[in-house]
């Protein structure tokens, strides 16, 4: 096949056996927390929050079906078709296989977890908390550089055909699950698999970039090489000097950018301020910063 040719130049350089080994665990363990989170609020309280899980969902409560057999049932054959249909574009080999893992220990998750009783039978607590559950679980698998399949597979061979961007397609596919729940199930259960996608991508945010978020600080100002020095000595951290231009007048207006932890922030405004008080400056987020005194691990 196509998707197991080696990787090209551009594709990022093997990283050790023991991270591909995490990576593994992490495609597995994601994929059990997204079972037993499913089980546990999501499908007792008829929250169909789109993927081939809410159709699962829709067809146990209609039909009667075991949503785990539902899984295996729709997310083999999407894995065969990922490969035939989208060839190269499916994904290389370790993805491939992380993705084959996937498709297998979630319904895998759920069989074994079917048995357990519900968490709560209240449908806002498992909407907010099968959210979170499963956007902890999907966060992890991605952060483990692989997939469960399902409608993200869906997602792309639709792309394939209609040329619409990734996020669209997916999004759509996800829409018209919740849709169909909102017919077969009732109204109010398609309401609350909104709340849950929600969290759940907020979630996901959450595992991928983590709590920690500093901030990066533009700043535009006729005393630059003082504010600079300042930066440097007085808070300790790096400064990039940027070449920028004014869009009214075309003068050359140098630009420094730092990032600083947020319990920096207060005294850099404070610095800023004492050296030049008519200095232009922006302030916003900054998620997982690498680098000397930030994040090292990958």
């Amino acid at each position: 096949m196509s998707f197991l040719v080696k990787r090209d130049k551009h594709a990022a350089a093997p990283r050790g056996w023991k991270a591909a080994v995490l990576d593994y665990f992490y495609v597995i363990a994601g994929s059990t927390i997204l079972g037993i989170s499913f089980n546990l609020f999501q499908l007792p309280n008829q929250i169909a929050a789109g993927g081939v899980s809410g159709i699962g969902i829709i067809l146990h409560w209609t039909l009667g079906w075991e949503p785990a057999y539902v899984l295996w049932g729709l997310n083999i054959p999407l894995f065969i078709i990922g490969i035939l249909m989208l060839g190269k574009s499916f994904g290389y080999f370790d993805y491939a296989l992380k993705t084959l893992i996937g498709t297998l220990m979630l319904p895998l998750s759920v069989f074994l977890t079917a048995d357990w009783p519900a968490a709560t039978h209240n449908a806002l607590l498992g909407a907010l908390f099968g959210g979170i559950g499963v956007g902890l679980g999907l966060g992890i698998v991605f952060r483990g550089r692989g997939s469960t399949g399902g409608t993200a597979l869906a997602g792309q061979v639709f792309q394939k055909f209609t040329g619409l961007s990734l996020g669209f397609c997916v999004s759509a596919i996800d829409g018209a699950i919740v849709l169909a729940s909102a017919f077969t199930l009732s109204l109010e259960s398609a309401l609350y698999a909104l709340i849950s996608i929600y969290l759940q991508a907020k979630m996901i945010d959450v595992v991928q970039l983590g709590f920690n978020t500093e901030k990066m600080a533009l700043v535009i100002s006729n005393r630059e090489d003082k504010m600079r020095r300042a930066i440097l000595e007085e808070i300790d951290r790096g400064v990039t000097r940027i070449s920028s231009r004014g869009g009214y007048t075309g003068d050359d207006r140098p630009m420094l950018m730092t990032v600083v932890s947020q319990s920096e922030l207060t005294h850099l405004k404070q610095l800023i301020r004492s050296i030049d008080p008519e200095a232009f400056f922006i302030v916003t987020n900054a998620t997982e910063v690498f680098g000397n005194g930030f994040y090292r691990g990958v």
